[in-house]
């Protein structure tokens, strides 16, 4: 979720030379889900989630009138209005966060709707969601097909949850931060943000364990973590810098948890690289070997991961700008007639995990760039607001968050962004983006090696 980030002053250190081997990707598909998305909660949720977004006003006082919180970019002079107001009447499908295909049915996919609004004490009514979901590329719409609620009714959860008094203990935003998700057969493990911690569900959504972190023998919290108290002074995670993407070994042995931003040292980022911690998952227990990610120069955070085969993987990394940069602000001039923070760095590395050196970082193979995507047949749905001498054979993947990615067959990925609703707006100057799924034709990167 966009969110401000924690200082990286520290992370401007010289680094090794990174892979810069760019192949080409060409779009063969683009589905849309709007926006203004909805689900209704369960009957026998509380009254509360009837209403989401309640707390997103200044100081996070309530506000019950739908619609009357605007939704923006940010503040001014650089924020830009989105169209589109808080709270909503009913909980909004928005925020995919981490897909995967769904077993045994081509063209679905899992999907997970993350926190809710951006962090722990806007989003309480905001409940948490799995999402069976399937792009129609020919109709260029995206189908609906099941909604799982997650919740506690055993009390698996080790802390005090939003609904803590009700039966059915649905999760909200302020509980957790799910950000990434591997389906299994007996249900899900999804990632989170906050503890940071993994998260096992069964198929209904019901909780069935919670696992801490722990890497290098030492426990790693965020200052989200609810065992620490205010003024959290000692922390290792940075905020929203826990789980974003989870990895799953083919057979199934095995999570690759990966961290968003790096770990603190002292209060500073310990280096341009992240860490990936490995699970048992037959043990539901680290296995205690962490591996290191190096992350690319203009790189603030990455997106997802997914693994193509037993040892390589795909990692999507991002910067935090959005919106075409033909239409990036002149000096002297503000939005909302550009963006000041158009976007740079969306890319999709590939990485081989059985190649790792003796400091344990994994080894990059070369990269496509999501601003840079071949069109030749013309089939985008919209290309936004950009500038008009701009190619039409030319696509780009605009957005603030780019979070879901992963291997549709031999030749081809999905991609998808998490529109942050109704808080980023990179497709449109003034218009909260959609959910955007694009299909893109990537041989080259599916068989480096």
């Amino acid at each position: 979720m966009r969110r401000l980030l924690l200082a990286t002053t520290a992370l401007l250190m010289a680094s090794p030379a990174l892979a810069q081997t760019r192949f080409e990707a060409s779009l063969a598909g683009h589905a849309i889900l709007p926006a203004f998305t909805m689900a209704m909660p369960p009957a026998d949720a509380p009254r509360d989630a009837l209403l989401a977004g309640k707390f997103t006003g200044p100081g996070n006082t309530r506000t019950d009138q739908p619609g009357s919180i605007p939704g923006t970019t940010g503040p001014a002079p650089a924020g830009r209005p989105t169209g589109i107001g808080l709270p909503f009447i009913g909980q909004p499908v928005q925020g995919f966060s981490g897909i995967k295909p769904v077993a045994n049915q081509p063209g679905a996919y899992w999907v997970l709707s993350d926190n809710g609004f951006g962090n722990k004490r806007n989003s309480p009514d905001a409940m948490l969601m799995l999402h069976r979901i399937r792009p129609d590329w020919r109709s260029g719409r995206i189908g609906l097909e099941q909604t799982i609620f997650l919740s506690d009714p055993d009390r698996r959860v080790p802390f005090r949850i939003a609904y803590e008094g009700s039966e059915r203990r649905y999760l909200t935003g302020g509980d957790f931060d799910i950000e990434s998700i591997q389906p299994v057969a007996d249900g899900f493990w999804l990632g989170d943000e906050f503890g940071p911690s993994l998260i096992k569900v069964d198929q209904e959504g019901r909780v069935r364990q919670v696992v801490d972190t722990t890497i290098d023998g030492r426990p790693i919290r965020s200052p989200d973590n609810p065992a620490l108290q205010v003024p959290a002074t000692t922390f290792e995670s940075q905020r929203s810098g826990g789980f974003e993407g989870m990895a799953q070994s083919p057979d199934g042995s095995r999570l690759y948890a990966l961290l968003e931003k790096p770990l603190l040292t002292n209060g500073q980022p310990e280096g341009r690289f992240l860490r990936i911690a490995e699970l048992d998952t037959a043990r539901g227990a680290w296995t205690g070997r962490v591996l290191r990610y190096r992350i690319e120069e203009g790189t603030t955070a990455i997106g997802d991961f997914n693994m193509i085969d037993d040892r390589r993987a795909l990692i999507i990394e991002r910067d935090d700008g959005e919106g075409d940069p033909s239409l990036a602000c002149a000096a002297g001039a503000n939005p909302p007639g550009c963006f000041a923070n158009p976007a740079r760095v969306k890319r999709i590395y590939v990485l081989d995990l059985g190649a790792v050196d003796e400091q344990g970082f994994v080894k990059k193979l070369g990269y496509i760039d999501l601003m840079a995507i071949r069109n030749p047949e013309g089939l985008a749905r919209t290309h936004g607001d950009r500038a008009r001498t701009e190619p039409q054979d030319r696509f780009a993947f605009p957005f603030f968050t780019i979070e879901n990615v992963a291997v549709v067959d031999g030749e081809h990925i999905i991609v998808g962004n998490d529109n942050n609703l109704p808080f980023s707006a990179g497709r449109h100057l003034t218009r909260a983006d959609d959910n955007e799924m694009i299909l893109l034709r990537v041989p080259e990167l599916l068989t480096a090696r």
